[in-house]
Formats: structure tokens, sequence, C-alpha cells
């Protein structure tokens, strides 16, 4: 029960994250949104910043088992890095209350913890990217900067991030992404 109930508490933040106006979220409205008090959150979590954890662990175990998946089904290193990409446009794309997380916005005023978490979340999808590059270097044969192709890769992924949220989730992180991703490889 009180697992189920620790989970309510991270959908209904993320839920409520999903609101295009961007209101600060305080644990009195997400009591309120719950019709529980506050010290009943507090019995689940210490504060804040550990239900912003337990979303940030939700994001990584989902990507980066997602990333697993495709790394193993896919031989391809180019294949990988577009599947990747595009995964986490979809990701992104389904689930935008996390995209505000993801790109610090929810994070504002809260733990710096957390957006070092996430910024560690960014280098990690960034090394994947390299290896994958890496490895399509060894099957094509063509010289590359696998680093600073990565770090570009990535650097669009957080800029259509950051489009996705701040346009009030409207400019979709897939779209363009065809037609983009070939430009980016």
């Amino acid at each position: 029960m009180a697992g189920e109930r620790k989970q309510q508490i991270l959908e209904t933040l993320a839920k409520m994250l999903e609101s295009p106006k961007r209101e600060k979220i305080t644990t009195a409205s997400l009591a309120a949104k719950l019709e529980v008090s506050e010290a009943a959150l507090y019995r689940h979590f210490a504060n804040k910043a550990q239900m912003f954890e337990g979303l940030i662990l939700f994001i990584e175990e989902t990507i980066f088992g997602l990333i697993n998946k495709i790394s193993s089904e896919e031989p391809e290193g180019l294949r990988q890095v577009q599947r990747i990409v595009t995964m986490l446009m979809v990701f992104a794309e389904k689930n935008s209350g996390m995209t505000r997380v993801l790109i610090g916005d929810a994070l504002v005023n809260e733990d710096d913890k957390l957006q070092l978490r996430i910024n560690q979340l960014y280098d990690r999808i960034e090394v994947t990217l390299k290896q994958c590059l890496r490895i399509a270097e060894t099957q094509t044969g063509q010289k590359q900067d696998a680093e600073a192709q990565a770090n570009l890769i990535v650097c669009y992924i957080i800029g259509r991030w950051n489009q996705y949220a701040k346009s009030g989730f409207k400019r979709k992180p897939t779209e363009f992404i065809e037609q983009q991703l070939p430009n980016l490889l």
C-alpha cells in the first residue's frame, strides 16, 4: 500500500508538471491535488527534492533500459544513434511533465543536486552516443570526431526538449526528426 501511495504521489507530480502554465508546484498544491494532508506526503518522502529524485530515477531507468535494448537489438552504429535520438524525442513527447524535469525547468528553486543529476544523465547519453558513433566509424571506415558529434547530437536533443516545453507542449520534439537526423549524422 505504501509503495502504491508513493507511486501515486509521483504520478500526480508528473501530471501537474504537464501544465503549460509552468506554475511552481508546492507540497501544499500537490497534497490538495491528491486530497491528502502535506503530512501524508512527508510520510513517503522526506522533502520535495526526494519526490523529484523519484521522477529522475524513473526517467533514468526508462531511458537507459530502452537504450540498452536498442544497443542489443541493433548492430549498426548509425542506426543505434538514430533509434536512440528518436526514442528520446518520443519519450519527451509522451511524458511532457518529465520533459520539464529533463530540461531543468521544474527543478528551478529546488535542490542543486537535482540539476547535477540531470547533467549526469546528459553526460551518460553523450557517452552512449559517442560509443555508437565509434561503432559506426569502425563499420563504415569513415573517420569522424565521435566526441564532437555526440555533443552536437545531445545539444540538438536538449534543444528540441526545450522548444517542446517552452512552446507549452505544442512544438513536438519528433517534428522534422526524419529530415534533421541525416544532417546530424
